[in-house]
């Protein structure tokens, strides 16, 4: 008996060792632990959506151009996910990071108040705006009612969804990407299962058709939502978490609003950026748009690991910002550079020389492949620099300025590049290749003066903290 009660102790004491601390682990060690996992989570995701466009095509040709067309209305639902997630992620962690466990508790309940208040005006969106913004882009009265089939459940289940991301970044900000990465991992494999089920019916199942893509979907989501609320459930801030917690408080929910707010409009310039690239590569054709598609697919599989490292930069910045812990901050922010950089430079020499090869499996236009081609070694070139994005926006959302990440946005995927292809294209006189050499140019320019940027930017904060530190 008592070598049974001392056995158990040592197995608490071994999984109290295992927990990650992201105010005192080393720095390397959080973020390999944080990152992988979490770009893991990523990779998944990734396959999900490929997976879906795979089923799509077997149901026909016209449902391949729905969900395409789909896309750019449902990355509202993604733009709106990210803001609220790292919204969380931030306050939490820097009240764990204060120490404030009770506040923090409260803010899980109140993050899921705030993802359900939004889901709503998201889903009334979709509902309302789909049939005119599928129109703009081009879409007959069939095309609609096609693409209206998937899109409608997608946004009556939007609530899932936002609950799903909001749950994650409250287990983000204690360090969990783990979690996350599990339902990416679960939801890929039982959508494989679900998409055939629902798409072409089985026993008393019937066949919903492309309905069935969405049906599968809500489903997947569900199920890792209350994955995420068991582990929410065993995770040291329920002791706090009760039901009347989620009584909305305004005050938290304003918070919450002008955290996300920022990130949600950031997010929704990368498809401006996208669109503003693809305005002048269309000036060259058809198949030259048909290559930097195909490109930017490799692409963004190459930038999965970075986009982890921007979840674990996020999630250890917002804790020691909380616990005043600014020289680890500092740290953070200079071996997560190192660590990114790094890494693209390797990943830059297999895009390089391998780019061909890539390109050629998503099309067989061997026109469309040398365009694509083009792109996708001036991508490589670009790629060290990548990083420097990445982590100085986690490192401005995990210091409650995610203002900042907006105006790099803007300038970044907006303003400096239209504004120098334009000249490049318009003025100048250039050709296809010139569109890339311009992007890689107005990077490069940006992510030096970024770089320098953060260094007075940091110290500006920090003494800022330092001299009236209230939350």
């Amino acid at each position: 008996m008592v070598q049974s009660i001392y056995s158990k102790k040592n197995i608490n004491k071994n999984k109290l060792s295992k927990q990650i601390n992201l105010t005192k682990d080393p720095i390397w060690d959080l973020l390999r632990k944080v990152t992988i996992p979490a770009s893991v989570g990523s990779l998944f995701q990734t396959f999900y959506n490929l997976v879906d466009t795979w089923f799509a095509g077997r149901i026909s040709a016209e449902a391949i151009g729905a969900i395409a067309k789909s896309f750019p209305i449902y990355f509202v639902i993604i733009a709106v996910g990210v803001g609220i997630g790292a919204a969380t992620n931030a306050c939490i962690g820097n009240l764990l990071g204060e120490k404030k466990i009770n506040k923090a508790s409260l803010f899980i309940a109140q993050s899921v108040v705030f993802a359900i208040l939004t889901s709503v005006i998201v889903t009334l969106f979709g509902l309302n705006a789909s049939n005119f913004l599928l129109g703009v882009m081009g879409s007959d009265a069939t095309g609609i009612t096609l693409t209206r089939e998937y899109l409608d459940i997608i946004f009556y289940g939007t609530f899932i969804v936002m609950i799903q991301i909001s749950l994650n970044g409250a287990l983000n900000a204690q360090g969990d990407t783990k979690s996350y990465r599990n339902v990416l991992i679960f939801s890929f494999f039982l959508n494989i299962f679900l998409n055939p089920l629902f798409i072409w019916g089985y026993g008393f199942i019937p066949a919903f058709g492309i309905a069935g893509l969405a049906i599968a979907t809500v489903i997947s989501q569900s199920i890792g939502t209350f994955y995420l609320a068991y582990k929410i459930n065993s995770c040291k801030l329920k002791k706090y978490l009760y039901i009347k917690c989620f009584i909305p408080n305004f005050d938290m929910l304003r918070e919450l609003f002008s955290q996300a707010l920022p990130i949600m409009f950031s997010m929704l310039f990368i498809g401006v950026g996208i669109f503003n690239i693809l305005y002048f590569i269309g000036q060259f054709g058809e198949l030259a748009t048909a290559g930097y598609g195909a490109a930017l697919r490799v692409e963004q599989v190459f930038l999965l690991p970075v986009i982890g490292l921007n979840t674990a930069v996020l999630s250890i910045g917002g804790q020691n910002f909380g616990a005043k812990k600014f020289n680890r901050i500092r740290e953070l922010y200079s071996k997560a550079l190192l660590f990114g950089s790094s890494f693209m430079v390797g990943a830059g020499i297999i895009l390089f020389f391998g780019a061909e090869i890539f390109v050629s499996q998503f099309t067989d236009n061997v026109e469309a492949i040398k365009h694509g081609t083009i792109y996708l070694k001036v991508a490589a070139l670009i790629g060290p620099i990548y990083p420097v994005f990445f982590i100085t926006t986690a490192v401005f959302q995990a210091l409650k300025k995610p203002i900042y990440s907006l105006y790099l946005s803007i300038l970044r995927l907006t303003a400096f590049p239209f504004l120098s292809l334009w000249y490049v294209i318009n003025i100048r006189g250039g050709n296809y290749n010139d569109i890339f050499y311009t992007i890689m140019v107005t990077n490069w320019v940006m992510g030096i003066a970024l770089i320098i940027f953060i260094g007075y930017f940091l110290n500006n904060v920090f003494k800022q903290k330092k001299s009236h530190f209230s939350y």
